[in-house]
């Protein structure tokens, strides 16, 4: 797994670093010339263009400029102001040093100036703004960005994209695109989430020196981004000796006579997953359409009021079916009245694993006057607990009825939940641009899927996959967090196979359904054989 770090944890470790013995300079030198070998490795690279701010990422160009130089590469600097007028001692001296060393400079160009520079460009290293930015860019570096984005070069940034919040993964007006970001030291949330997702391309990280990866981990990272390599013991094992049972048995419990759809689905869902049996239980007028849709799922009819949501009556049927099952799904499609929450809260107090979704977390934030972490009682349970959560779901439990806006905000929420209940059972999938499936332990960030994926009855498909992992790992002692993790990359893989089918526009919730086995087996063949071997 890969360490993502706070900006404020990351200048720890730079301080560490020269305790250790690494020099600030050397730092710089070592950042400069990652950069401008993930240049090179580009391939077919004759011209460079470098553009720099004033501060140390703009030192980190100034040193990959004239390493560049130094190589043959046919490289100009772009500065904002002379070298000579720098402020910044380390940076002044490197970009005397790129000067004496025969690096040619352009300053303070005028806006067609750079365009017909950039032209000619293959490559251009953007370090204009480095991971202090915050707010919105100001000039010269706002029009330098448009004219950026605008040529054909292919665009390395250094440590982040100009004009991107590196710790909110927000872009407040101009921002680099690029092509690749090397980072240094270790990701950062913003580079993985929200304009993030857009601006970064691929990312490499520079670690810089041998004693990053310990002074990482003393940092306590805020979260690991998975490998597939980390989903080996995750993958749940093929066996030819299984009947439909040993597979797992699947409850979902949700749906209303207005929202019949997306309970079906989860059902489906976790079929497609693996599951050997799956009931559907719902209102009895939404159970009269879901059986014409489904053909090899029962459908258990339940009390109802008038206008077709479940009633409390239905809480002892419920936990009889949920007793019978090896894991249960509440809440798609489900609404959040009284009957609803009494169903809820009898299968928080069965044994039972249980994935709460959609209607089921109102339920719980009804029930918890939207600040769960101050009634941890309600969820504590022996067994496992997956809540599913998007960013306004999970800001309804915590008390911020607005939800949360970033990556960050949603491992604080999600954290806040699980150190309040403090069992290891508990996994909380924060939903978003980037899904944190976070527990008491750590807190894993899985490899997100298209944007394809938001759509209606995305989620319901999720937590029905989540459900029917569960049914299959149930009375096992699992990493519910990684496995969490694992089921959202299954999920975030039948995106990407859906919109090979039909389009990235085009993608239902019914499309990543259809091809969630082939997701699966694809995602565990690449777990297993992670160097492209077959199992023959």
């Amino acid at each position: 797994m890969q360490p993502v770090l706070n900006i404020d944890d990351v200048k720890r470790v730079e301080v560490a670093l020269t305790r250790a013995g690494v020099s600030v300079s050397e730092l710089m030198h070592r950042a400069g010339f990652a950069a401008a070998r993930e240049a090179i490795e580009l391939g077919d690279v004759d011209n460079v263009v470098v553009l720099v701010g004033l501060g140390n990422n703009g030192g980190d160009g100034w040193v990959a400029a004239e390493a560049l130089h130094g190589r043959g590469v046919n490289v100009r600097v772009v500065s904002p102001i002379d070298p000579d007028s720098l402020t910044g001692d380390l940076a002044h001296q490197v970009a005397l040093s790129a000067v004496r060393a025969g690096v040619p400079v352009t300053v303070g160009p005028s806006r067609d100036e750079l365009s017909e520079l950039l032209a000619t460009a293959d490559v251009v290293l953007d370090c204009m703004l480095g991971t202090g930015f915050r707010g919105e860019v100001r000039p010269p570096f706002d029009i330098w960005i448009e004219c950026v984005n605008a040529c054909p070069a292919r665009v390395v940034s250094v440590d982040v994209p100009s004009g991107l919040s590196a710790q909110t993964g927000r872009a407040m007006g101009a921002c680099v695109v690029a092509d690749m970001t090397v980072t240094m030291l270790s990701l950062k949330p913003g580079l993985l989430a929200d304009d993030g997702r857009d601006v970064c391309g691929a990312i490499v990280v520079a670690p810089l020196a041998e004693q990053t990866e310990r002074l990482v981990a003393n940092e306590d990272p805020i979260a690991w981004r998975t490998d597939l390599a980390d989903y080996l013991d995750a993958v749940p094992t093929r066996t030819a000796s299984v009947d439909k049972y040993s597979r797992g048995s699947v409850l979902v419990v949700g749906g209303s006579r207005l929202y019949t759809g997306a309970a079906i689905m989860a059902a489906r869902a976790a079929a497609r997953m693996g599951a050997g049996y799956v009931t559907l239980a719902m209102p009895a007028s939404a159970a009269a359409v879901a059986q014409t849709h489904l053909l090899e799922i029962p459908v258990v009819p339940l009390s109802e009021d008038p206008e077709g949501v479940l009633t409390a009556d239905a809480r002892e049927v419920v936990r009889k079916l949920a007793e019978r099952s090896s894991a249960v799904l509440v809440g798609p499609g489900m609404r959040s009245s009284g009957g609803c929450s009494a169903v809820v809260s009898a299968l928080l107090e069965t044994s039972v694993p249980l994935v709460v979704d959609a209607d089921g977390l109102n339920c719980i934030s009804r029930l918890t006057n939207g600040e769960l972490s101050k009634y941890p009682e309600v969820i504590r349970r022996d067994a496992p607990l997956v809540l599913t959560p998007h960013r306004g779901e999970l800001g309804r439990l915590v008390g911020c009825p607005d939800g949360v806006s970033t990556l960050v905000g949603q491992l604080d929420a999600a954290r806040e939940i699980v150190w309040a209940d403090g069992g290891s059972e508990l996994v909380v999938v924060a939903k978003g641009t980037a899904t944190a499936c976070v527990s008491v332990e750590k807190a894993v960030l899985p490899k997100p899927g298209p944007a394809a994926l938001a759509t209606a009855g995305s989620g319901d498909v999720l937590a029905g996959m989540m459900a029917s992992i569960l049914a299959q790992h149930a009375g096992e002692d699992a990493d519910w967090a990684l496995l969490a993790a694992y089921v959202c990359e299954v999920h975030a893989y039948a995106g990407s196979l859906a919109v090979e089918r039909v389009g990235s526009r085009a993608v239902m919730a019914g499309d990543v359904i259809d091809v969630i086995g082939i997701a699966a087996d694809a995602l565990d063949e690449h777990v297993a054989f992670p160097d492209g071997f077959d199992a023959e």
